[in-house]
């Protein structure tokens, strides 16, 4: 018995753009303008500054700003298409396109810093080409700091209150530039008081700041990418939460992965094998919207076991119903018993049945004489387990 979310139908199919978090799209929108603005700004500024002032750290810097004018506009075409309702061939929705998109992001990161990294260091091969700075080039990298420092902080706020893993990144991208612009600073006040190697040396540290960001990036949006479980604390949080259910006797295989900022859980429980089906899914709902109230999870699968499938004997080499009627016909050589309500319990790698007779069908001494024949043949069957009869009274 298994219990999920159902995709919410054809809604992706409309014509109009309709998202299905429409605060954090609109917030994720604002927040990414507003980066393009800035970053378009600085990229001018440093990129032209950098080359007038004589200055390779605050041109890296620049080229800095362009990656993350290039990565906003693909977080808006992230944040556009990843924002889609579920359909028929994304059942899921769209958040991985989140994922896509930061691992682009930071394998283009990575690229960008090795480049500099590898441009700075050929250049210091030869010091005596190396030329002093204009002052310039200093106040427009305390500049870019500033900006730089406001904007990170304004993308972190924005990305905690709509809870968005790829805004994070971006902000954090944002805080490595201001942490790169410190690093320029640096290199640039080393050359203007005579160390002319400073600024070489804050370009390479950049394209190594630039490397590391787009190397984290790259391998957290892989991980999730190939389904990487969510940490042990969450996991053992959500298996509480299912064990506490009304119903849950035991968990075996409880599986989670992530999905963007969501993540997506399968379980197992083990339920009294007894009881009826609908009891079975009345208890897995139970367990499932229990897990949706209190975690941020998207979706859960819940799977009924009658018992430990990692520890009982497997029942899959048992035959369907007609088949256990038809033996236990022929080894209690009376099919007529077989006429009233018959039910089978498959455990263990056997199976138990209950055969309910009317009372006024059977006296009690011949459903002892029975129940004793049936325990006869239960003793040395090769299917039945177990073989219990009921004399049940009429209901009105």
């Amino acid at each position: 018995m298994k219990n999920h979310a159902h995709p919410h139908g054809s809604r992706a199919d409309i014509g109009a753009f309709e998202p299905a978090n429409p605060e954090r799209f609109a917030a994720a929108q604002k927040s990414t303008w507003v980066s393009i603005a800035i970053n378009l700004l600085l990229t001018f500024f440093q990129v032209a500054g950098g080359f007038f002032a004589h200055s390779q750290a605050l041109m890296a810097d620049g080229l800095h700003s362009l990656s993350d004018l290039l990565s906003d506009m693909l977080v808006l075409y992230a944040n556009r298409h990843g924002n889609r309702h579920a359909d028929a061939n994304h059942p899921y929705g769209h958040a991985r396109v989140e994922t896509a998109a930061t691992l682009i992001l930071g394998a283009f990161l990575a690229a960008l810093g090795v480049g500099l990294l590898v441009v700075a260091a050929i250049r210091l091969q030869h010091p005596e080409a190396l030329r002093a700075v204009n002052p310039l080039a200093l106040a427009i990298a305390v500049i870019s700091l500033v900006a730089k420092e406001g904007m990170f902080r304004y993308m972190l706020a924005v990305a905690k209150r709509v809870r968005s893993q790829m805004l994070v990144a971006n902000a954090w991208h944002a805080r490595s530039d201001a942490a790169s612009s410190l690093v320029v600073i640096v290199g640039i006040a080393g050359n203007l008081l005579g160390y002319t190697f400073f600024d070489l040396l804050a370009a390479a540290v950049v394209g190594v700041m630039i490397a590391h960001m787009g190397g984290k990036l790259a391998l957290g949006a892989m991980a999730e990418l190939i389904d990487t479980g969510l940490d042990e604390e969450e996991v053992e949080a959500i298996r509480q939460t299912l064990l506490n259910t009304h119903g849950v006797r035991g968990l075996h295989e409880l599986r989670t992965r992530k999905m963007a900022d969501n993540a997506l859980v399968d379980a197992h429980i083990m339920v009294d094998p007894k009881i009826s089906v609908s009891e079975g899914h009345f208890i897995a709902e139970s367990a499932r919207h229990a897990v949706l109230k209190k975690h941020h999870v998207m979706d859960v699968m819940v799977h009924i076991d009658p018992e430990d499938d990692m520890q009982a004997k497997p029942n899959a080499h048992l035959p369907g119903r007609p088949a256990l009627l038809a033996h236990l016909a022929e080894r209690l050589g009376d099919s007529a018993l077989l006429d009233n309500r018959v039910v089978f319990h498959y455990l263990d790698g056997k199976v138990d049945a209950e055969i309910y007779l009317p009372a006024e069908q059977m006296q009690r001494k011949q459903a002892d004489d029975l129940q004793t024949r049936c325990d006869e043949i239960a003793s040395d069957d090769k299917l039945f387990r177990a073989i219990h009869i009921h004399r049940s009274h009429a209901q009105n």
